[in-house]
């Protein structure tokens, strides 16, 4: 009898020491979680606002484990450093509609400045399956790391001009100091420029001139980067924009890769990339078809390489230039395009320059460029005017080092398939041809005669049609003092 009493009371106090462990845990576990939620609260009252769902973890959303992959059309692509970089959902995390009606202008720049004020890197996501309105709007840096915006869906402008900003029309998208920034995806972006290309103020194709606009018609480039060093864009397709698509201005190492660009042949002033100002660029594996240059290269641009690109049906090739109108100074160098097709447009590959500018286009190589009935294939035009009254002038734009090589394909037979028109004050000089050979795209036509006037240079292999038109080796008064012409 006493030792079963023993046990019970042994077996009592047993139970009563583990009610009392169990207690202690639970009070113990419950401070430390009040204390944990209160340090929370503290640093995220400090953050800039966003989603509930961001601000748990400081502003910086959790990526999720990364799903196996997808053999799925459309799927998203992995972010950059797959498990690496935070991702912020314009949907799930900062409330964006998507669809194509709602506005979600402040869904995507407040996921943007989030990704912008957090370190390390971070993905910008607006996911495929989902349209979003955006209106203009800018993207603002330097972030603190480094952020990649994630297309897989669509983003699309305000289709009547009248919805934007009177005293903001001319950018859509615009990217400032945003340095290391990359905008990928295979999703759309959509300028809805239709209604911007009937406007009164704009002059088209057969009515009364080329395609341009006066200077009280601004339209919205698509999408502009502004002072922004270490760019990337691949992978987007962008179409119908009001005017430029893309446009790169006072930035340093840009590389595009992999874009669809397109509109209307016959909507105006919507040039495919435009570069200004801009140093150490590439542009590759892309493919435009516009209402105007496919590439435009403007004055301060240097160091740029442009390979594997097609432009047209439509369009105006490749341009270096319009270059010193009124009179301004510009400089452009070392510029390669190869490997290159262009259909069916206005021009191959061309350099225009107003009479009366100054600086120079130099060390300018075109090689293996295939044309499809090209109505200008080899054009340098230093008489470049968008009336009927521009005066001829006593300075000019000085071109010089600029090498054809393997340019080959048919021409439209309206105009002469080699056209050299320089300035009568300063000649083009160094001008090379090899492996030339442009043919009439109609069995019918017989072989134009090159144009040549004022330009010297030489021609390393016979080229059809052959250029005897060079004037050989340097002017007279070049001879001692043409270097002081070049910018560089």
């Amino acid at each position: 009898m006493e030792l079963a009493a023993a046990r019970t009371r042994a077996r009592a106090a047993i139970a009563l020491l583990l009610a009392l462990a169990v207690a202690s845990a639970f009070l113990c576990g419950a401070a430390q979680a009040r204390h944990h939620h209160a340090k929370h609260t503290k640093r995220n009252s400090a953050r800039a606002p966003g989603p509930a769902g961001a601000s748990r973890h400081g502003g910086r959303p959790v990526s999720p484990p990364a799903p196996p992959p997808s053999s799925a059309p459309g799927a998203p692509a992995p972010a950059p450093g797959s498990g690496a970089a935070a991702v912020y959902d314009v949907v799930k995390d900062f409330g964006a509609v998507g669809d194509g009606v709602a506005d979600d202008t402040d869904a995507i720049k407040t996921a943007w400045d989030v990704a912008c004020q957090d370190d390390g890197d971070g993905v910008v996501l607006a996911a495929a399956g989902y349209s979003f309105l955006v209106h203009t709007t800018t993207f603002t840096g330097p972030c603190q790391g480094s952020v990649t915006i994630q297309l897989d869906g669509t983003i699309v402008a305000p289709s009547d001009p009248d919805k934007w900003p009177a005293n903001n029309k001319r950018n859509w998208l615009v990217f400032y100091q945003t340095h290391g920034v990359a905008l990928r995806g295979a999703g759309l972006i959509d300028g809805k420029g239709q209604k911007w290309w009937e406007l009164p103020c704009k002059a088209h194709k057969g009515q009364g001139g080329s395609s341009g606009h006066g200077g009280s018609c601004d339209s919205p480039v698509a999408l502009r980067f502004f002072n922004s060093n270490n760019v990337t864009v691949q992978g987007l397709k962008v179409q119908n924009s009001p005017e430029f698509h893309f446009r790169f201005d006072g930035c340093r190492g840009v590389q595009v890769r992999g874009l669809s660009i397109s509109s209307p042949a016959q909507s105006p002033n919507t040039d495919g990339i435009h570069v200004e100002n801009t140093s150490d660029v590439l542009i590759a594996d892309t493919a435009v078809s516009n209402g105007d240059d496919c590439v435009s290269i403007g004055a301060g641009a240097m160091n740029l390489h442009i390979e594997n690109v097609t432009c047209g049906p439509g369009g105006h090739g490749i341009s270096i230039g319009s270059l010193g109108k009124q009179g301004t100074r510009a400089c452009v160098a070392n510029v390669t395009v190869r490997n290159a097709v262009i259909r069916q447009s206005d021009n191959g590959v061309r350099i225009k320059t107003w009479q009366g500018g100054s600086g120079s286009v130099s060390a300018v190589a075109f090689e293996n460029v295939r044309m499809d009935a090209v109505r200008n294939p080899i054009i340098i035009d230093q008489y470049y005017c968008l009336s009927k009254s521009c005066d001829n002038a006593t300075t000019a734009v000085f071109v010089s080092g600029v090498s054809y090589a393997g340019i080959r394909g048919t021409y439209d037979a309206r105009s002469p398939p080699i056209h050299f028109g320089c300035s009568d004050a300063v000649p083009c000089t160094n001008i090379t041809l090899a492996d030339v050979e442009l043919l009439p795209a109609s069995s019918g036509d017989t072989v134009g005669d090159p144009f040549c006037w004022n330009v010297y240079g030489s021609a390393a292999t016979p080229t059809v049609p052959p250029v005897s038109c060079l004037n050989d080796g340097v002017p007279r008064n070049f001879a001692d003092g043409s270097s002081s012409l070049k910018c560089y």
